[in-house]
């Protein structure tokens, strides 16, 4: 048993020794020192090596052994060509609705352009910065992992159809030899629709099982930004907000927040325009980022991380819409009436406003919308849309000038009190609080209309800055080309601004504004109120205030509030001259009522004569 058992031994070890000549001969290893033994990188498929102009990237790269699972990490590694021949492509899509520009350099998104046919010019809806980042990228791994930039081959399917494919190649399951798979970005567009889809297909085939680089799939992301072009982002006159959608409420979102609960949409919005992204996945998690972008003042970004998948074949499908932030187009995905035939998306939530007032925003852009219709210009149909509030308020603005005309009778009672007790402002209250419920006068009656009507105002002005159909909205030729916007009647030259208030132009209607307010002060004012220092304060100073608040404002909001100035002038003085006929009317009454004196009548010759004595 000795003797054989040496004799195995013996065997196995020539055997052993045999097999690892053999491997060395046919299989060598690779050099050492070309890349950390730790990571996998991926590769692309070459036809000729010696003139590829990324051989010293494929240099760095390392086969690790055999093992049943593969995990590939691009490690920030940018693939090679897969031809060193493949030249620089540029694909423009055209349909009726926009110009897309696409390029072979990554399969990505160059520009997409949406034709204005109002204001006869197309908007660039894709910033891209001064280093011609991309949209719709796609990048081997998580979100640290760098875009694949190099030349696809491309495929013409259609008008409205584009592919672009890359083969590449990882290590395999047999030590020495590479797996290969194929990289698809396909593009539909529609003939008439603002939505399309991009497929992304990774196909392994037979030599690659599984898609695991560093933990994910791939990442798929859109950015720098949405358009159009802007001077700033101060939440005021322009934005960009992140939504998502889940289970049927849409929620708000901040940057680099990792969200993982898998949501039916996400948005990126501006002030009119909205890229909604909705993603057909299992499962996914994505992140808003605000990562800097050289050439952009503020960038926004939406990155989409597809998990590993243990499949040789992945085909992943997303719609994205981008496009006009209005209810109108974006209900048409809860009806169907869009050409995907999508239901029930929600994507209008994204064009919603928000808080206690939009229900209010809501009513008043729908009266606005029917003014419009009558009378197709929207500065006319704002000033029809003031009358209308106006009349509604009628009632309410002519109790409160009634109550202010009392205050006026009043107020030399109230004066006389006010010297009485001015070092015992305790008693003041009182005896004026005893003074107001025996005249029966309450001293908020004349706020109130006021009051009520601030939140209308609010409501305006939302309505003005974010009503996507009064973007680029004409009113007086020459002087407001668009209401969204401030007016001006002289752009001051070049990049300058005037000092310490930033101003870019000079405007007129801040300056009617002032004057209707100070107009409407001035008629309003009740008598004593000129040597009212707070009241002072409230009618001449206030306005000037206002202006320069006022001064950037939506030129739309300021011919509702120059009008809706000039309109309560022309009430108040109807309501002082009946207030004032009626006041005559009932003291006229009052005196017919009262009981006349009896009157001594003397008779001729001026009474008795005395009697000479």
């Amino acid at each position: 048993m000795e003797k054989k058992t040496i004799l195995a031994v013996v065997l196995s070890t020539i055997v052993l020794i045999a097999s690892f000549l053999i491997q060395g001969y046919f299989f060598p290893k690779p050099p050492p020192g070309s890349a950390s033994q730790h990571q996998t990188s991926v590769t692309a498929v070459e036809t000729n090596p010696e003139s590829d102009p990324v051989r010293q990237e494929l240099e760095q790269i390392l086969s690790t052994p055999a093992r049943e699972e593969i995990t590939q990490d691009v490690s920030q590694q940018e693939a090679a060509l897969v031809e060193a021949n493949i030249q620089l492509e540029y694909v423009t899509i055209e349909t009726e609705l926009f110009t897309v520009v696409l390029t072979n350099a990554g399969g990505d998104m160059v520009s997409l352009k949406w034709k204005d046919s109002r204001n006869n010019k197309d908007v660039d809806l894709i910033l891209s910065g001064s280093n011609e980042a991309r949209a719709f990228s796609v990048a081997f791994g998580g979100l640290d992992a760098q875009p694949i930039t190099s030349n696809f081959n491309v495929r013409h399917i259609s008008d409205y159809s584009v592919e672009f494919y890359r083969d590449f190649s990882v290590p395999a399951v047999v030590y020495g030899t590479d797996g290969k798979f194929r990289l698809i970005k396909r593009y539909e567009f529609k003939p008439s629709d603002y939505m399309f889809e991009l497929r992304v297909i990774l196909d392994g085939g037979f030599s690659v099982q599984s898609f695991n680089f560093s933990g994910s799939a791939y990442t798929l992301s859109f950015g720098p930004q949405i358009g159009p072009l802007f001077e700033k982002l101060d939440n005021y006159y322009d934005y960009r907000h992140y939504h998502t959608f889940i289970n049927g409420k849409r929620k708000n979102a901040k940057a680099n927040e990792i969200i993982d609960s898998r949501p039916s949409w996400a948005a990126i919005s501006g002030k009119y325009f909205s890229l909604i992204a909705i993603p057909y996945l299992a499962q996914y998690s994505l992140q808003f980022s605000e990562r800097h972008e050289p050439g952009i003042i503020s960038a926004s970004r939406l990155n989409i991380v597809r998990p590993a998948a243990n499949i040789s074949k992945v085909e992943d499908t997303y719609l994205f819409y981008l496009g006009p932030k209005t209810q109108e187009i974006l209900t048409n995905y809860n009806t169907g009436k869009n050409e995907f035939g999508i239901k029930d998306s929600g994507l209008v939530e994204a064009a919603s406003s928000r808080g206690i007032l939009s229900p209010l925003e809501k009513l008043l852009k729908w009266l606005l919308m029917g003014f419009h219709k009558v009378v197709p210009n929207y500065g006319v149909a704002i000033i029809f849309l003031t009358l209308l509030i106006k009349i509604l308020f009628f009632p309410l603005t002519k109790k409160g000038s009634e109550a202010t005309l009392r205050m006026q009778a009043l107020a030399p009672k109230i004066k006389e009190l006010q010297e009485k007790y001015k070092g015992n402002p305790q008693k003041l209250n009182q005896e004026m609080g005893n003074f107001y419920k025996q005249e029966g006068y309450n001293p908020l009656s004349g706020c109130l209309p006021m009051l009520l009507q601030l939140p209308i105002f609010i409501a305006m002005y939302q309505l003005f800055n974010n009503h996507f159909d009064l973007r680029g909205a004409e009113f007086i030729p020459g002087w407001i080309p668009d209401l969204s916007l401030p007016e001006f009647i002289w752009k001051f030259p070049g990049d300058f601004k005037l000092p310490f208030l930033g101003w870019t132009a000079l405007r007129a209607l801040p300056f009617i504004y002032v004057g209707s307010q100070l107009l409407y002060g001035k008629v309003t004012q009740m008598p004593g109120q000129q040597s009212n220092t707070q009241m002072k304060m409230m009618l001449y100073v206030m306005p000037i205030v206002f202006f320069f608040v006022l001064y950037n404002v939506p030129s739309g909001l300021l011919i509702y509030w120059i009008f809706s100035n000039l309109l309560t002038l022309a009430q108040q003085l109807i309501i002082n001259k009946y207030v004032i006929k009626k006041k005559a009317a009932q003291a006229e009454a009052q005196a017919a009522q009262q009981p006349q004196p009896p009157q001594t009548k003397i008779a001729p010759g001026g009474g008795k004569k005395k009697k000479k004595h």
